[in-house]
């Protein structure tokens, strides 16, 4: 009982001590499913809050996206198709990435390999959403084992 006590605020204290002394065995059933009741409504919190970071990402335009994509010279080392490349080494593929647009604006923004960065004032916010959706749009490679030629 002292550990349950010190678990409940003094406001609450009366309340549940004489819950505890009148009926202990309902007192710890009470305690338990307030407990079950926390965890859920926490669980029930961080799922809304991925959900709502889900469907934060801006909505971009696929055909201006390709645009800025191809003008800013992304495809010099990703491919015009988002396909990668080894221009400086291995640039990763683009096409129809499941990176969620936060990821994707950050690498953008503070890269962590030899990509160069992009600031606000070269790229906009609008504009990066506008490149994510096009990737987004792009069909991911052929695996070689799906290309007849190269199977014989």
């Amino acid at each position: 009982m002292n550990r349950v006590k010190s678990m409940i605020p003094k406001s609450g204290r009366r309340f549940s001590e004489k819950i505890m002394l009148e009926q202990p065995a309902k007192a710890k059933y009470h305690c338990i499913a307030a407990l079950a009741g926390a965890v859920i409504a926490a669980s029930a919190c961080a799922v809304a809050s991925v959900v709502a970071i889900a469907q934060d990402a801006p909505h971009g335009d696929v055909a201006t996206g390709k645009r800025i994509y191809l003008a800013v010279g992304c495809f010099t080392c990703h491919g015009r198709s988002g396909q990668g490349g080894a221009l400086n080494g291995p640039a990763p593929i683009l096409a129809s990435t499941a990176m969620p647009f936060d990821g994707f604006k950050g690498q953008i923004r503070d890269p962590s390999n030899d990509m160069p960065a992009y600031s606000d004032a070269v790229l906009s916010d609008k504009d990066i959403a506008d490149i994510f959706a096009f990737v987004k749009s792009l069909p991911r490679p052929r695996s070689p084992k799906d290309i007849s030629i190269l199977n014989n």
